[in-house]
């Protein structure tokens, strides 16, 4: 997993304080094996940890679904 957390959402502190939080939610769901780039943009400083949560659960499972409509395209299921 990397992280495309740019200047613009704010000072070095606070970019790691989100790449921390972002790992660490990351880390409690099954992804399947691949490669990730994450980015963030400013407007997630704003978000509780809660609704950031929510959002990096929602995504995860988006990705899990791609993963498999894609191993049924293959016929891998």
């Amino acid at each position: 997993m990397a992280f495309a957390i740019g200047r613009a959402v704010g000072s070095a502190v606070v970019r790691n304080r989100l790449r921390r939080r972002l790992r660490m939610l990351i880390s409690a769901e099954q992804l399947p094996p691949g490669l990730y780039l994450l980015g963030a943009r400013p407007p997630v400083t704003k978000r509780t940890f809660e609704e950031l949560r929510m959002e990096v659960q929602a995504l995860c499972e988006r990705i899990r679904a791609a993963q498999i409509r894609a191993a049924q395209i293959r016929g891998v299921t």
